[in-house]
This record gives C-alpha cells, structure tokens and sequence, in this order.
C-alpha cells in the first residue's frame, strides 16, 4: 500500500494527498493500492509546483486497523517535530498518532542498517 506526501511551499509542513487535495493529518491521506493509479496521483502532484515540492510515494502498512508508514523517517515527518511530543501533530493525541507509537518496533530505516554495517 502506497500514500503520497510532499511539503507545502508555503509552510514547509509535511502534506499528503487526497483526491487531487492536500491534507497536513497523516490519516486524511489517499492510500493506493495499486501502482498505476499511485504513479498516476505522483504526477498530478508533481504539476502542482506552486503549491508542493518534493513529492513521492512512501510505503504504508496496517496495524490494528489503522494506517502507519513502514519507514522511522516518514513516522517522524508526519508526527511534527521530534524534539517534544506538545510540538506539532503528533500534539493532537489522537488514534493515528496513538498507532504510531505503538507500531514502532516494525519500523524500518535502510539508512540506519548501512550505516550499521559499515
């Protein structure tokens, strides 16, 4: 399962698609299923540079009924700020930031295992 996110020109805030819209919450993003319609959606996104920049497909997966990003890095750009948990989304408490938390062993970050292995 796959979810587009980019940044908002304006703001600099982690945004994800929605039906040819951008929504800043996690959980309001579109998630496909298949890869046509997400290299699709990727597209229309890219034309948009006015209002985004840097978009791309982040893989996600579901744990308990809610949907999570499989990478540590995407987690952390869409709860906000890591340096407290009163800073940006991850603020708001609710059931998507909750299923971070709790998923956060399954995380993956490639970056991470490189630089392990060196």
């Amino acid at each position: 399962m796959k979810l587009l996110t980019a940044n908002s020109l304006t703001t600099g805030e982690v945004v994800f698609w929605n039906a040819g819209k951008w929504s800043a919450r996690f959980g309001d993003g579109q998630r496909f299923a298949d890869d046509e319609a997400a290299a699709e959606a990727l597209t229309a996104a890219e034309g948009q540079p006015r209002i985004v920049v840097a978009a791309y497909l982040i893989d996600v997966e579901d744990n308990d009924g809610h949907w999570v990003p499989v990478s540590f890095r995407e987690r952390l750009r869409a709860l906000g700020p890591s340096n407290t948990p009163q800073h940006g989304k991850q603020a708001d408490g609710d059931a998507d930031v909750e299923a971070f938390r709790a998923s956060h062993s399954s995380a993956r970050s490639t970056g991470r295992v490189k630089l392990i292995k060196r």
